[in-house]
């Protein structure tokens, strides 16, 4: 992915070209889990007003203006317990990751499956 003064050299190459082929172009791209690609608007768009000198403000404008996370979550009543998308896009997850539920005494611990636990 490009960033900084390269990405907008390219975005100058790149011309009048679809806003899908220039994401792609500036390699934007991932894979999913099925094989085929995602293109990453939010994160070029992003890398390109950072580029620009424009600045978001530290963690990217996941929560709301004025206000702070807290880092607690509540069981719903219907026994659900939610993680909100301010903490998910944090941590750049995406819909369909998957994660390796550990119990401990008193604790969850979300893992990205497949990744090796460190206790």
């Amino acid at each position: 992915m490009l960033i900084g003064s390269e990405l907008l050299a390219k975005v100058k190459e790149l011309g009048d070209v679809s806003k899908s082929e220039l994401v792609r172009g500036c390699g934007y791209v991932s894979t999913k889990k099925d094989g085929s690609e995602r293109l990453n608007f939010t994160a070029f768009y992003e890398a390109l007003l950072e580029a620009k000198g424009v600045s978001l403000g530290e963690g990217g404008g996941a929560a709301k203006a004025g206000r702070k996370l807290s880092y607690v979550a509540t069981v719903q009543g219907n026994g659900n317990l939610l993680v909100g998308k301010a903490y998910t896009a944090l941590l750049d997850l995406h819909p369909g990751d998957e994660f390796e539920i550990k119990l401990g005494r008193k604790q969850i611990r979300l893992v990205p499956a497949g990744s090796v636990d460190e206790e």
